[in-house]
């Protein structure tokens, strides 16, 4: 549900989806849920019966103890390292932010999961993981699209005019949940550039002799798209 969510490949981590979405992991809101129930309870079993304010703020209280457990469970995270590191130092920023939403193409950036050469390769659609958009790259990744290659220089210097020079990802992300201004400059280099190397990417589907980078045809064709097509 988390990957529909952030419109991501099915390939993104348990972890990195749940963080992009926004949604801690279930087992832990179960523990909301059933605090909740034992407190309302246990106040029923007192001979008080909770008003509606009283339950919102012990719900806001119980809130507050999950984001804290599962902040502490993201310090060890088992995979998509480099999204959880650049999202936790501002999950409360992330999870209470009132701008902005996540799309096909910006969740490809800061997942490292779309159409870059290194995941190209890892999922056998590229005979290797080099940038066919600059020609000293050996490996293309979503970092390397956001603050390197040459080929998207006019789009990269709109998008530093609006959240300055640092674009690592922990950087980027700051920004993003800092302003509707910072997130939508985002958005629009990630819709610009990810569209480009999508067609780019259809287009060696067409042409190249690589088997794995073909187009596929018929139930094959639909199989592999059901797996590595975004919801």
């Amino acid at each position: 549900m988390a990957v529909k969510v952030v419109r991501g490949y099915r390939t993104i981590s348990y972890e990195a989806a749940c963080v992009l979405a926004g949604s801690p992991p279930w087992d832990l809101e179960a523990k909301v849920l059933a605090s909740l129930y034992r407190w309302r309870e246990e106040e029923r079993a007192r001979g008080s019966r909770p008003v509606q304010r009283q339950i919102a703020l012990r719900r806001e209280e119980l809130r507050q103890v999950l984001v804290a457990e599962w902040r502490q469970r993201l310090l060890r995270p088992t995979a998509g390292l480099a999204t959880v590191e650049a999202i936790r130092p501002v999950l409360d920023d992330w999870l209470g932010r009132r701008h902005g939403s996540l799309s096909f193409r910006v969740t490809q950036v800061l997942s490292g999961h779309g159409c870059f050469g290194k995941y190209l390769r890892r999922i056998d659609r590229e005979p290797d993981a080099r940038c066919h958009h600059c020609v000293h790259c050996g490996e293309d990744t979503a970092q390397h699209t956001l603050a390197e290659c040459v080929a998207w220089e006019e789009q990269r210097r709109v998008l530093t005019n609006k959240v300055g020079g640092d674009l690592s990802l922990p950087a980027l992300v700051r920004k993003m949940v800092g302003s509707a201004e910072s997130w939508d400059a985002v958005v629009s280099f990630c819709e610009d550039v990810i569209s480009q190397k999508e067609t780019a990417e259809r287009e060696r589907e067409i042409s190249t002799p690589f088997p794995g980078r073909r187009r596929r045809t018929g139930r094959r064709r639909r199989a592999d798209n059901a797996f590595f097509r975004p919801p």
